[in-house]
């Protein structure tokens, strides 16, 4: 009898198949930020709770928010990670990030990229905003919901 075996590391690569993902540090509450995004972009991020990630770490529960957008009339959903978590990272490898903002669904060009990182940067508090490759993020799975 064979046993059936899911292949994470192929799961994680479809997850971010054709998406970009930003590193935003602002030491400010996510509701802040993303209210700032909705205004300023006029997205309409949300929380989502359904997607929120849960983690286990030193047999602790860590809970980090997603806040969700979905553009009208296309396929292209934005997400809003929070990178921290009572002394917990998201993606540890990014620590110094408070946020990460997921495009997934859709192609997004180098346009409408730099126009998003052009505003993020203009909201008091944001220090810095980079776009991220998935070749820099060692811990996708966790970002996966």
């Amino acid at each position: 009898m064979s046993k059936l075996r899911l292949n994470v590391d192929e799961l994680n690569e479809d997850f971010f198949e054709d998406t970009r993902l930003l590193g935003i540090t602002a030491p400010i509450k996510s509701y802040q930020f993303c209210w700032h995004l909705n205004n300023l972009l006029g997205y309409q991020f949300r929380l989502n709770n359904d997607i929120e990630i849960h983690l286990r770490k030193k047999e602790r529960s860590y809970f980090f928010s997603v806040y969700e957008s979905i553009e009208p009339n296309s396929f292209l959903s934005h997400y809003v990670y929070h990178n921290q978590f009572d002394g917990e990272y998201l993606l540890p490898e990014f620590r110094h990030m408070d946020f990460l903002w997921l495009m997934k669904g859709d192609f997004v060009d180098d346009e409408k990229c730099t126009w998003i990182k052009q505003t993020i940067n203009s909201i008091t508090g944001v220090q810095l905003v980079v776009e991220l490759t998935n070749e820099q993020i060692k811990n996708k799975g966790n970002m996966v919901f």
